[in-house]
């Protein structure tokens, strides 16, 4: 049963019992109902306590029922909250751990609230790109006032129940044992003479409500561009300080309605569940046992190395720092506590926190000092041939069932793993820059890689608070493969008619974070030169721009050497279109008898995003990644991808996979055309009229 109905002296006690978090699905919404109806026909009840098993009050939907029928059966959460605020007997919503959207919206229905210290207190509903529907955008205003709630449902973010303790949200903070206290502060109302209070009946206070709004509008404007539901949020809470209850509970509906059907919606349930759905790898049953992992090991001290071992510090897990020379070691010590300085200056980390973690790194210039590591991961120089001394040395030192990790970006894992007497062990941990900072970790599984050091490396990047992916072995794995292709398509702009500014300004228009050129000067020039390099030997067949290896060879690395594909002040990281780098590339045309075009910023956009869209769909062909969606969370999480548009993969389905397949046929068929090779995935789904993502 998703609900339990018990009696204690008096009082009907309606516990849901749906975990992990007491989701309120149809039967459990179905469950409340009959223990309301069944209460106020037992003449032996006075009053209602409606609770939460375990680890929850509620955090709200079931999220199993989106996209169901279920979910929009009746009784809906709607119509839940109408008959606990209809009860004639008093209901007492007793809250702890956490109540969140639809659950908050639940307690915010009964007459009264009882909650324990440290609950966390949401409407969360704007990061799915809706509103509260079931009258949280009405209800919270009422209980908290104008402000507070406002701040509340545009942001999403929780609030623990001490902070809302005096706000008019609770009639009581228990001190002891929740159910206790709701009891007896049941029996006292239970004695009372009726009708029990609602919030729908009171008044929104505010000295002045059109003013706040107002500013409010301003704020969200400056922020949510892109996002239409902070603003819905505000026209629901208006709406309801103008018109009242009935009409504001009305309107707010309306919103939530025309809200599910917004593409920005639609992306932010994707990336959601794609997040969820990224750890579920098809072969690995969630009850796969893992290893423990109580001691790491990172070799290699510099930026990346040193930003991995913060991302287990930070956990709380020790950490063996290896490096080849002293000056490298202590290098990077001090960048690790540099690091965490800034942290305490910005006020997000306690000075004694700061030497907590600092102690925690064990520095050594002996790979004997690895031996009882559970994980190592290696962040050392990108060539097969360091890699194999590495591993070869790991494989003398490590004890058994240690996994063997390597943080490379484009290498052969299985080759790596072929290093040592262990291929079982061995996986791929690709971190991105800044390690410490950046989400995405590309867990990379080689053929050989045992289910439970894939288990173990999921789990635990949950705990170091990395959205991991699982990919596949081939060149460049899901994000760096993909991005190779619409690096390629950016280089064939400039030798067809664009320049560097035209092309970022035009993707990041669109939503990136930063365009192709900005973002390959901050990498670094010379890393992608390097790649090219090794692809004319592997690959000769394939066709590159030779742009590039021009600039590079002028010394212009970016943004380290003062110069790009943008020039560079001292101190200054703003991106300045380069003369002499603009007249280089119309040069180059020239030279390769290239005849210059207008481009238009549609093309740009199209050749840029498709290419990444084309590129997925052969990796998902090939089986290099599960589902779509875990490409969409690689972009999402590591590439500065637009979250509002949900991931190539969804923005293609958005688009229409018809679409895409016109606009890459009529791309092949122009210069450079070569570099086009239409996945069959995309027609046979377009065929069928389908998309990516079910």
């Amino acid at each position: 049963m998703a609900v339990d109905y018990t009696t204690h002296d008096g009082v009907a006690v309606i516990t849901l019992n749906n975990p992990p978090v007491n989701g309120l699905g149809l039967s459990t919404r179905a469950g409340i109902v009959e223990g309301i109806e069944r209460a106020q026909n037992d003449p032996g009840i006075e009053a209602i306590v409606l609770t939460g098993a375990g680890k929850a009050f509620s955090g709200g939907a079931d999220i199993t029922e989106f996209n169901t029928p279920k979910a929009t059966q009746e009784p809906t959460l709607a119509t839940v909250i109408k008959i606990v605020e209809g009860s004639a007997k008093p209901v007492v919503a007793a809250i702890h751990s956490v109540a969140m959207g639809g659950g908050l919206e639940l307690a915010l229905g009964a007459h009264y609230r009882v909650a324990a210290p440290g609950a966390q207190i949401a409407l969360p509903e704007v990061k799915l790109g809706i509103l509260p529907g079931a009258g949280g955008t009405q209800r919270l205003p009422r209980a908290i006032g104008l402000e507070a709630a406002l701040n509340m449902i545009v942001s999403g973010t929780p609030v623990m129940s001490e902070k809302l303790a005096d706000s008019g949200l609770f009639d009581e903070l228990a001190q002891g044992d929740l159910a206790e206290a709701a009891l007896a502060f049941a029996r006292k109302v239970g004695a009372k003479e009726g009708p029990h209070p609602k919030l729908r009946d009171r008044r929104i206070e505010h000295p002045n409500a059109a003013g706040f709004i107002q500013f409010a509008r301003n704020s969200v404007a400056a922020v949510a561009k892109h996002f239409p539901a902070p603003h819905k949020c505000i026209d629901a809470v208006e709406a309801g300080v103008q018109n009242g209850f009935d009409k504001g509970l009305a309107f707010e509906r309306e919103c939530f309605i025309a809200l599910v059907q917004t593409p920005e919606s639609r992306a932010l349930r994707h990336a959601f569940f794609g997040e969820r759905a990224a750890s579920k790898i098809p072969d690995v049953p969630s009850d796969t046992p893992v290893r423990d992992i109580n001691q790491v090991a990172v070799i290699g001290a510099g930026t990346m190395g040193g930003g991995i071992a913060m991302n287990f510090i930070n956990a709380g897990i020790p950490v063996t720092l290896l490096e080849t020379r002293q000056e490298a070691l202590d290098r990077g010590l001090a960048t690790i506590r540099k690091n965490y300085e800034a942290s305490v200056r910005k006020g997000k980390l306690k000075p004694e926190a700061l030497e907590q973690r600092m102690a925690l790194i064990t520095p050594t210039l002996s790979y004997d000092d690895l031996k009882n590591a559970d994980l190592i991961v290696e962040a050392v120089f990108e060539e097969l041939d360091v890699k194999e001394q590495v591993f070869r040395r790991l494989d003398e030192v490590a004890k058994q069932g240690a996994i063997l990790a390597s943080n490379t970006s484009t290498l052969d894992v299985d080759r790596i793993a072929a290093f040592t007497k262990r291929p079982q062990d061995v996986v791929g941990m690709h971190f991105f820059s800044p390690a410490n900072v950046m989400k995405l970790l590309e867990v990379v599984r080689g053929r050989e890689t045992a289910k439970d050091v894939l288990a173990t490396v999921m789990k635990l990047a949950k705990k170091i608070r990395k959205t991991a992916v699982v990919s596949g072995v081939c060149d460049g794995f899901i994000g760096n493969r993909m991005i190779e292709q619409y690096i390629r398509q950016a280089l064939f702009m400039l030798e067809e008619g664009a320049l560097p500014a035209q092309v970022d300004r035009a993707i990041e228009k669109f939503g990136f974070a930063m365009g192709p050129f900005r973002m390959s000067d901050l990498a670094g020039n010379d890393i992608g030169w390097a790649i090219r390099k090794r692809r004319y030997q592997e690959h000769p067949d394939m066709h590159y721009s030779k742009i590039a290896d021009r600039l590079c060879e002028t010394g212009r690395f970016g943004q380290k050497t003062g110069g790009g594909w943008y020039d560079y002040k001292a101190g200054d990281r703003t991106a300045y279109p380069s003369k002499v780098v603009d007249d280089m590339i119309v040069a180059f045309s020239k030279e390769a008898n290239a005849g210059r075009r207008k481009i238009s910023d549609e093309e740009i956009v199209e050749r840029l995003v498709f290419s990444l869209v084309n590129e997925g769909a052969k990796i998902l062909e090939e089986g290099i990644a599960s589902k779509a969606s875990d490409i969409d969370m690689v972009y999402l999480a590591g590439y500065g991808f637009p979250l509002y548009r949900g991931g190539p993969m969804l923005y293609a389905d958005t688009v229409g996979l018809y679409n895409v397949e016109r606009a890459i046929r009529r791309y092949a068929a122009q210069p450079n055309g070569d570099a086009w090779q239409l996945a069959s995935g995309i027609a046979a789904l377009a065929a069928q009229g389908r998309g990516f993502n079910g």
